[in-house]
């Protein structure tokens, strides 16, 4: 029983000690606040003047805390004693009746945890909370009951038990005055829909009601409405008959619809000398003679806005006057732009990174302090962080300091840059094997990318070196190179190469990327067998490439390891002949498309697509000019998957493969979330390609499947897992239905 101190009381405590100085103040039961903190709460000092007023306030302070059941005061010699009795703590919390998953999102949003301060009023609140909850969710006649259980003086467990009650379903939903839409038009966008038949199964509607969006629904058929042209329409709050006895219900909105109006004129109505009126209305989504359409119109405004801000702008209000012409029954638009003052970046502000250095990041960024804020060069900034492949996540926040200042904070999720990877296979030809590897990105957070891998087994071993830095002493200029060796003991030839690659590039602009890369590989067959001795494609003895490979890259997309945006295109050729035996002309083209669904149908949805070509021709007058190993072929990863990889080229008369001087191959995917919290997908896909001499479809093959994608892996690197079936496999043709890499991307 909590025992409240009146004014009165206080006075009647103490009204003798009216002329006592106050020579101490202690606490008795104190337990979550200290003695100094009750001090400055009741604000009464040693050396004041006992005053019952004064008393009596300090115990309504201490109340107000909301920590005490009960307080009184004592004095004796001059000391002032409160006496507290504080409330419990609640301890541990246990709630049943809902899913596991739900616990803790229950509790939340209830307002209750471990650690707070037990409280009658609170505890109504919270009982209040989760029934109305479970009503919002559709559950009518829920039942919540609060127990607690002493743990000792101080602390206690509350234990909620939840009975969720029924589900109401929706039988049937009229729309009074709607004349030209019904239900079908309306269903799409409203979450309370009519109860089908077999509604509990996927993809059925159950009619559950969703009792906190009925209102959220009467707007968005309002919203469908404006987006139809009815800019007169009117749609009342939602009637809702409730019938308990089989928990079921109907639905009534009254709808005024009003005619359909058409754009007649739209105009802009701003300074020539922020931005040109005709590119901006060169953007519009609203064009004379549409059906009015408010989205569009809203889209007009953001496409307005970002423009100005692009030259500086980054505060403009835009506002859309609509003037309705009711006997003709057209609205014209008129945006105004207001583009108020011009913005500058003051001052930026790097965060979240504890390894990557400040001018790794800041080399990537198009706004520094300074320059005139624009809208695209921060959506830029960002998309450049991200490609970089450092970073989880990166986003960059204007803060306005002043009308015509802002500061830019930049915040970066650092990402697992670093693996270390080993495996141990076994092969029927190859036995026992042992393979190693260890990379990172961003190597001591320079922005640098380092890597070795061995590769070993009782037929192989190979090893390489490989090293890139993308921006040489923060210019634009790129550096990079690798070193390899491998000994193989083929079925019918050994192969035996060392080689390297060097590669200085420049970056052109934002998205343009040019470079040229030497390359060198002494190859040496050996132990041909007696079957091949007289192929040309299998001939004995060393085959040096020396060549140049001068190449230029696009590159817009929005992310390194998942875009969901942008393309990627890169054309290059290689020239073999500098010295050496190897004397060809290799062409390659390759593009990449990304497009994400998440603005159009809400849902996360990735739609990809690649394709490339390449040509290979013999610059020299022999066959071993153009080595077996620098043809082309088709079949696994990045090409053909359901096919093993390089086993799609033509054949010579004793069905060897001798690869392809042309080579096309194609590649469509739809990527969907499956774990978010890990960021872990599945996709399925659909390959195409086609290889040949003299045509490019003298072999061609297809290919459907499914996999698991896991961009951002725990081993640092992305991780694929695809099941995929030939379409058109022919006699002689190797397939392979499970496939699994680690480092590739689309």
């Amino acid at each position: 029983m909590i025992r409240k101190i009146f004014p009165i009381l206080a006075l009647v405590s103490i009204t003798t000690l009216q002329a006592t100085t106050i020579k101490d103040i202690q606490f008795d039961g104190l337990i979550h606040i200290s003695d100094a903190i009750a001090k400055e709460i009741i604000d009464i000092k040693n050396g004041d003047e006992l005053d019952p007023i004064a008393v009596d306030e300090s115990i309504k302070k201490l109340y107000s805390q909301q920590y005490f059941e009960d307080i009184w005061v004592e004095e004796n010699g001059g000391v002032l004693t409160y006496h507290l009795k504080e409330k419990p703590m609640i301890a541990k919390v246990e709630l049943s009746g809902l899913s596991k998953e739900k616990n803790e999102e229950t509790l939340q949003a209830a307002g209750i945890k471990k650690g707070d301060i037990y409280d009658e009023t609170k505890i109504k609140s919270v009982k209040n909370r989760i029934e109305k909850d479970l009503e919002s969710k559709g559950y009518f006649d829920s039942v919540v009951e609060i127990e607690n259980e002493a743990i000792n003086n101080s602390s206690l467990q509350t234990n909620i038990a939840v009975n969720k009650g029924e589900n109401i379903h929706i039988k049937d939903i009229q729309f009074y005055g709607a004349k030209d839409f019904g239900y079908k038009d309306f269903k799409p966008y409203l979450a309370n829909k009519k109860e089908q038949s077999m509604g509990w199964f996927f993809g059925r509607d159950d009619g559950v009601l969703k009792a906190d969006q009925l209102k959220i629904d009467s707007m968005r058929i309002k919203e469908f409405y404006l987006k139809n042209g009815y800019l007169d329409a009117n749609v009342g709050e939602p009637v809702l008959r409730t019938h308990f006895d089989d928990y079921s219900a109907s639905l009534a909105y009254k709808i005024i619809e009003g005619p359909q109006y058409k754009v007649g004129n739209v105009a802009i109505t701003i300074d020539e000398d922020i931005a040109d009126p005709k590119v901006l209305k060169e953007n519009f989504k609203l064009h004379s003679g549409d059906v009015f359409n408010v989205e569009k119109l809203r889209k007009d405004i953001g496409k307005i806005k970002e423009m100005v801000s692009n030259n500086g702008y980054a505060f403009s209000n835009v506002t859309p006057d609509v003037k309705q012409d009711k006997e003709n029954k057209i609205a014209n638009v008129t945006y105004i732009v207001k583009p108020n003052e011009k913005v500058y970046v003051n001052n930026v502000t790097i965060a979240g990174n504890s390894r990557t250095v400040d001018r790794v990041i800041r080399r990537e960024l198009y706004l520094t302090e300074g320059e005139a804020f624009s809208q695209k060069d921060l959506a830029d900034s960002t998309n450049a962080l991200k490609r970089t492949g450092y970073f989880d996540n990166a986003t960059i926040t204007p803060k306005q300091i002043e009308k015509d200042k802002m500061d830019l904070i930049v915040n970066v999720n650092e990402a697992s840059t670093g693996s270390i990877m080993g495996g141990i296979s076994y092969g029927s030809y190859d036995g026992f094997g042992v393979n190693a590897g260890i990379s990172d990105r961003n190597f001591l957070g320079s922005g640098i990318e380092v890597g070795m891998d061995v590769d070993t087994s009782e037929k192989t071993l190979r090893g390489s070196l490989h090293f890139f830095n993308p921006r040489i002493f923060d210019s634009l200029y790129s550096l990079g190179g690798n070193v390899f060796k491998k000994d193989y003991d083929y079925y019918d030839y050994d192969e035996k190469s060392i080689g390297g690659s060097l590669k200085l590039g420049r970056k052109i602009g934002r998205h343009v990327h040019a470079s040229l890369t030497y390359l060198y590989e002494d190859v040496e067959l050996t132990n041909v067998s007696p079957s091949l001795t007289d192929s040309i494609f299998y001939q004995e003895g060393r085959v040096i490439k020396s060549a140049l490979a001068p190449s230029i890259s696009y590159d817009n997309t929005d992310d390194y390891y998942l875009p969901r945006s942008g393309v990627n295109i890169t054309a290059g050729f290689e020239y073999a002949g500098l010295n050496g035996e190897a004397k060809f002309l290799r062409n390659t083209l390759s593009a990449k498309f990304y497009y994400g669904l998440d603005d159009l149908i809400d849902y996360d949805l990735i739609f990809r697509l690649k394709g490339r070509v390449s040509t290979v021709k013999n610059r020299g007058t022999e066959a071993k000019h153009l080595p077996l190993n620098e043809r082309l072929y088709l079949g696994g990863m990045g090409t053909v998957r359901g096919f093993k990889s390089g086993t799609l080229s033509p054949k010579n008369d004793d069905g060897a493969l001798i690869g392809a001087e042309k080579m096309a191959a194609g590649s469509i995917e739809l990527s969907l979330p499956l774990i978010e919290s890990v960021q872990m997908r599945i996709l399925s896909f659909y390959d195409y390609g086609m290889t040949g001499n003299d045509k490019f479809d003298e072999t061609h093959r297809s290919s459907i499947g499914a996999g698991i994608e896991w961009a951002k892996s725990p081993l640092g690197v992305p991780l694929q897992l695809f099941y995929a079936k030939a379409l058109d496999d022919e006699e002689g043709d190797r397939t392979s239905k499970i496939e699994f890499s680690l480092g590739r991307r689309f």
